[in-house]
């Protein structure tokens, strides 16, 4: 035979108007990606202006691009080729991450990323400036 425990269940004691409404945990919690302003400040972000641009051979997506910041000219290279052809980059205003570790990429030394946005399969765009670019070299923030 069984016992059954007629014990009365704990009641909570707290006012209920000062109960604030908690979500229940999932069973996979989401990482919290969110960085603080001072991680962001660590990405130097930079105007430059596309001097030249070439496919990169033997690849679909590469592009080698010979930016200008200003104080200096450096190849970057940017999986923007489903996108744009390179005779239409010269001579545009992007935006360049700076201090990232250079990287090889199909035998071509990248010095950067190039900025770009767009959605999950979809082709990227530019990230740029209209008709007023700021100076060459200048902070993005």
């Amino acid at each position: 035979m069984t016992e059954i425990d007629n014990r009365p269940l704990p009641t909570s004691t707290a006012d209920p108007d000062q109960i604030s409404s908690v979500e229940a945990p999932s069973a996979t919690p989401e990482a919290d990606t969110r960085i603080t302003i001072d991680e962001f400040m660590k990405v130097e972000l930079r105007v430059a202006k596309v001097v030249t641009a070439e496919r990169v051979p033997k690849s679909r997506k590469l592009i080698k691009l010979e930016v200008d910041l200003g104080s200096e000219v450096r190849v970057v290279v940017a999986g923007i080729a489903g996108a744009y052809e390179p005779e239409t980059l010269v001579g545009r205003t992007v935006v360049i991450v700076v201090n990232l570790k250079p990287a090889k990429l199909m035998g071509v030394e990248s010095n950067g990323m190039v900025l770009a946005a767009s959605l999950e399969g979809d082709v990227p765009m530019l990230v740029g400036f209209g008709d007023q670019s700021p100076i060459l070299g200048a902070r993005v923030r």
